[in-house]
C-alpha cells in the first residue's frame, strides 16, 4: 500500500509541477547554473529517438508491468522503494505523451559552463531509483542456491530488511 501511494505522489507530484510551467518560459534563478526553462520532449533522455512516441508508450506499459512482477516478488524495501520510484517517473512521463505526445521537461542546469539535459521530476525518481537498484542488486540481493529454490519461494520467505 505505501508503494503505491509513493509511486502515485510521484506521479501527482511530476505533472502539477509540469503544469505551472507556463509555455515558453526561461527564467534565471540562479546566474549562469540554474534555469527554468519550458521544453517540449518529443524522445527520451538527452533527446535522443525523437518522435518514437508510442513505441515509448508501449516500452513503459511494459517495463511497468514487469517492475510490479518484481516488486511483488522482492520484499526488501530497497528493492520496492527504487521500483516504486522507477514505475512513479515512468507512469508520469508516459502520461505526458500519451496525452500531449512530448514530455514537459523544465529544469535546465549549467555546471561548469556546460549545457546538462532539461528534466523533469519524472527523470529525478527515474534517476534516484536506477542507482537505489544498482545498490540493492550490488550489495544487497543474494542470489537463490542453484536448484535449492525458485524465485517465488524466495520471494515468499522474504530478504532481509522485508518487513512493509
Amino acid at each position: 500500500m505505501i508503494w503505491g501511494l509513493l509511486i502515485i505522489a510521484i506521479i501527482v507530484l511530476d505533472q502539477v509541477t509540469k503544469h505551472l510551467i507556463p509555455v515558453g518560459i526561461d527564467i534565471e534563478i540562479i546566474k549562469g547554473f540554474f534555469y527554468i526553462t519550458y521544453c517540449e520532449n518529443r524522445g527520451a533522455a538527452f533527446s535522443i529517438l525523437q518522435n518514437f512516441r508510442w513505441g515509448f508508450i508501449v516500452i513503459t506499459v511494459i517495463a511497468v508491468a514487469a517492475m510490479i512482477w518484481v516488486m511483488i516478488l522482492q520484499k526488501h524495501v530497497l528493492a520496492r522503494l527504487s521500483l516504486s520510484l522507477l514505475i512513479g517517473g515512468a507512469l508520469g512521463n508516459m502520461i505526458d505523451r500519451l496525452f500531449m505526445g512530448y514530455v514537459v521537461d523544465f529544469f535546465n542546469f549549467y555546471p561548469f559552463g556546460y549545457d546538462f539535459a532539461i528534466f523533469n521530476v519524472a527523470d529525478i525518481s527515474i534517476t534516484i531509483g536506477v542507482a537505489l537498484l544498482i545498490i540493492y542488486i550490488l550489495f544487497i540481493y543474494k542470489e537463490p542456491p542453484k536448484g535449492k529454490t525458485s524465485v517465488a519461494e524466495e520471494a515468499e520467505a522474504g530478504f532481509p530488511g522485508s518487513e512493509d
